[in-house]
């Protein structure tokens, strides 16, 4: 087995394992603010407002607004690379709201999934060309963290084995480039809801697809300790006629979880994949009295499920933004 040359220094390593225990410190969770334009569009269109750049900044205002209550609950923000440069109503940069706060800024860098050819419509995500440079831009604009996601579906023939590498080696390429550049990295290899499979189908893949992404990490040599999971919990398939409870939910997310997650690793920030706000806070908290062993911090990386009241509250009306606020803050602590 050839050497293996250290990728990093002591003091590389430090800064990033710093930075990932202060983004899930007790208490704290992350808010996924990185919808796309296409993302917000449907986000938007649900309270007829029209999307425009000026409709996210202003939606994305109403989050980023929210009083000292949040730095209890929210240790990083993600961003999207537009977000990342707008201004609230003051001219303050976003991203100097957000750290004024204590809070780590964050930024999404896939381009999004492409079609992965000789699969039944399995897909790969793009983006690693021109990373490196762009990690650098994007942590001298002031983000220390970064989220990749890859997305697998589970059917009578899917994922395939060809799936589950190809996006397992994808995260740890991406995970490498970021350590490299300061950047704390997010894994996120999203198992989609879709189907009718049952809680025992889903924690099988999500052991399988776990395992071989833990497994690339490794062949890439990349610092466990400065990286996050974002993982799927583990739940039956939305057509799945058999009803779970948040308890079933839990031990089997954290069974496998223990399965396949090395203890280095600071923190699972799970994604709430189509659940609605109140199904993700129960599973979290049911997750969290889990009675096995767990070793890394278990919260929450959610976008819908911390954002659904509030986009409802505020429907595009300025007099509505204080109170869009205030049910953001409400979702935050009961996540937290």
């Amino acid at each position: 087995m050839p050497h293996s040359y250290p990728a990093l220094s002591a003091e590389q390593k430090k800064e990033l394992s710093d930075i990932a225990l202060r983004i899930v410190a007790p208490g704290k969770g992350i808010l996924a603010a990185d919808e796309s334009v296409g993302s917000m569009a449907k986000r938007l269109s649900q309270i007829g407002v029209e999307n425009t750049e000026e409709n996210r900044r202003l939606y994305r205002q109403v989050l980023f607004s929210a009083d000292d209550r949040v730095k209890k609950c929210i240790g990083g923000v993600i961003f999207f690379h537009e977000t990342l440069y707008q201004k609230d109503d003051n001219g303050v940069p976003f991203v100097r709201t957000i750290q004024d706060k204590g809070i780590v800024v964050g930024i999404k860098v896939d381009k999004g999934v492409v079609p992965l050819a000789g699969t039944d419509g399995e897909t790969t995500t793009q983006g690693l060309d021109g990373l490196s440079e762009r990690c650098a831009q994007y942590k001298k604009d002031g983000a220390d963290f970064a989220k990749w996601r890859c997305v697998l579906k589970i059917s009578e023939r899917t994922p395939s084995a060809l799936a589950i590498l190809e996006n397992a080696n994808v995260l740890a390429r991406y995970a490498s480039i970021c350590q490299q550049n300061g950047i704390v990295p997010i894994v996120e290899p999203e198992i989609l809801p879709d189907g009718d499979h049952d809680l025992r189908r889903c924690q099988y893949v999500t052991e399988k697809v776990l395992a071989a992404v833990y497994k690339a990490l490794s062949d890439h040599h990349v610092y466990l300790e400065g990286t996050l999971l974002k993982p799927n919990m583990v739940t039956p398939g939305h057509a799945c006629p058999n009803k779970y409870s948040p308890e079933e939910v839990a031990m089997a997310t954290v069974t496998a979880l223990r399965r396949t997650v090395p203890p280095a690793v600071p923190g699972v920030t799970f994604l709430s994949g189509g659940q609605s706000e109140e199904e993700a806070s129960l599973n979290l908290n049911a997750i969290n009295r889990c009675p096995l062993p767990r070793p890394w911090a278990l919260t929450f990386s959610y976008g819908r499920a911390l954002q659904a009241s509030a986009l409802n509250a505020w429907r595009g009306q300025q007099d509505n933004a204080g109170a869009a606020t205030e049910e953001f803050i409400k979702r935050a602590e009961v996540g937290s």
